[in-house]
């Protein structure tokens, strides 16, 4: 009975972490452009002429 309640609270500690990195991204801006990485396929990336090749 004992193991049971350890392994529910490891796993419960666990899920609280994971909640307050999402939470942190979440205020920090991680999530804040949804438009852009859909659309960046899209587009071709210019190519420098002026680069020398090596």
């Amino acid at each position: 009975m004992m193991i049971i309640i350890l392994l529910i609270s490891i796993s419960l500690t666990i899920a609280v972490a994971f909640l307050v990195v999402f939470f942190w991204n979440i205020k920090s801006g991680q999530y804040d452009d949804m438009y852009t990485p859909s659309v960046r396929m899209l587009f071709d990336q210019k190519k420098d002429d002026n680069k020398p090749v090596s």
